[in-house]
């Protein structure tokens, strides 16, 4: 399990690295002279980029051992970090948030289906919540710890926060060279392959579109989770960096919870719990009340990651690396979508508006995943047989028949499986 433990190491350092500027949004935009809208861009260009390279490294890599590719990936992560730490301006600090957004979607795409590489069959679920505890786990030491070395000044502020997560992955890369096997590819991927996964496996278009939706209701609000703390809830700044712990922590019980659970169901009750919390963090006041929404919060989100990752292996067994480059892909992108929404959100209307944004996309993944469920059980006629018409989205009675592949992808239709 060691190698497991090392490719959660790296997760949890991207991951943190990918989040650290939103607990630091307000003293790096004070610094650099920008709104919390705008340094909400550190959020965006990251996830904008990981989106786009998903795909793109998992390509590129090719024929190349997949060890050596989250080394270097690994590598690239710790130097944009220290460029980060010694940037004389906004405009530098988002060109080194780029070369995060690279390491990201390419180290992310490629590790999501080692699990199977890496352990025994009977205990690929449980190596896959421990890889993927590393994102919340991200959340629970990464983002409160940068952000109690963002309020140290005398550290250097902000800018030793960027500084230590680079240290982290010069550690990374090392716990990497020794305790990850060779890994060659057992089989390459050209970019013609992924839309054709896309459009022959309708569970996998599902699952697209519900990260699509979670992942940015998230994000529109989570990236504003200080302001909303403070404005709202009217807690004190001095104690936003011990609730963002508690969040973490409630969330790395999510994934664990979540782990062994049935991906369909969990996702599905995600979104209708999220779209309740947030609807209250947007418009009950109270430091107390803030503080119960915001471990709420936590502990539901926690069992996104890794339901998502469950989701498209069983929806894709034999494309793994491919499907899981997908929802990456996605994921990312809907970081940078809900990260910009929320920006624009407060900007231009009110700090609660990114929550209640947040929770109508919540609103909308939970019908969107009770939907296709309604249209399987509707049909009747077993898996791929849904007469409905199919958007490519994953809606309507054909999608609705696909998800029933997450239960046995082995029993989709051969439409499905070629």
């Amino acid at each position: 399990m060691g190698a497991v433990g090392a490719v959660a190491l790296g997760i949890f350092c991207l991951i943190t690295s990918e989040l650290l500027p939103v607990g630091l949004l307000t003293s790096v935009g004070a610094d650099l002279g920008v709104s919390d809208g705008t340094a909400g861009l550190m959020v965006t260009v990251p996830g904008l980029v990981a989106g786009f390279c998903a795909p793109l490294v998992t390509v590129g890599a090719g024929r190349l051992d997949r060890r050596w590719v989250l080394v270097v990936l690994i590598a690239l992560m710790a130097a944009a970090n220290l460029v980060a730490a010694l940037t004389p301006g906004f405009g530098v600090l988002l060109a080194a948030r780029l070369l995060v957004g690279v390491s990201v979607g390419g180290f992310w795409a490629i590790a999501g289906g080692l699990a199977v590489r890496l352990v025994p069959a009977h205990h690929v679920g449980r190596a896959t919540a421990l890889v993927f505890g590393g994102v919340p786990t991200a959340s629970v030491l990464g983002v409160p710890a940068g952000t109690l070395l963002g309020e140290l000044g005398e550290l250097g502020g902000w800018r030793f926060a960027f500084a230590a997560v680079g240290g982290l992955g010069v550690l990374t890369l090392v716990a990497l060279l020794l305790l990850l096997p060779p890994l060659p590819p057992t089989r390459t991927i050209t970019f013609g392959q992924l839309p054709a996964l896309l459009r022959r496996n309708r569970a996998v278009r599902a699952g697209v579109a519900v990260t699509f939706l979670v992942v940015t209701g998230q994000f529109a609000a989570y990236t504003f989770v200080r302001p909303i703390l403070q404005e709202v809830s009217g807690v004190d700044a001095g104690y936003v960096s011990t609730l963002l712990l508690g969040y973490g922590i409630a969330g790395v019980a999510g994934n664990f919870l979540a782990g062994a659970r049935d991906p369909y169901r969990t996702l599905l009750t995600v979104g209708a719990a999220l779209a309740v919390i947030l609807a209250l963090i947007a418009t009950v006041p109270g430091a107390v009340a803030g503080t119960v929404l915001l471990l709420a919060w936590g502990l539901v989100f926690g069992g996104v990651s890794v339901s998502l990752q469950s989701w498209m292996i069983k929806a894709a067994p034999d494309d793994a690396e491919a499907a899981s480059s997908l929802m990456v892909a996605m994921f990312n992108l809907a970081i940078a979508a809900g990260a910009l929404s929320g920006g624009l959100a407060v900007d231009g209307i009110s700090v609660p508006a990114a929550p209640l944004a947040g929770a109508a996309l919540m609103a909308l993944a939970a019908v969107t995943v009770r939907v296709t469920s309604t249209s399987r059980t509707g049909t009747g006629t077993g898996p791929g047989t849904g007469t409905g018409t199919d958007t490519g989205l994953g809606m309507g009675k054909a999608a609705g028949a696909g998800i029933e592949g997450l239960a046995d992808p082995r029993e989709a239709s051969p439409a499905d499986q070629r």
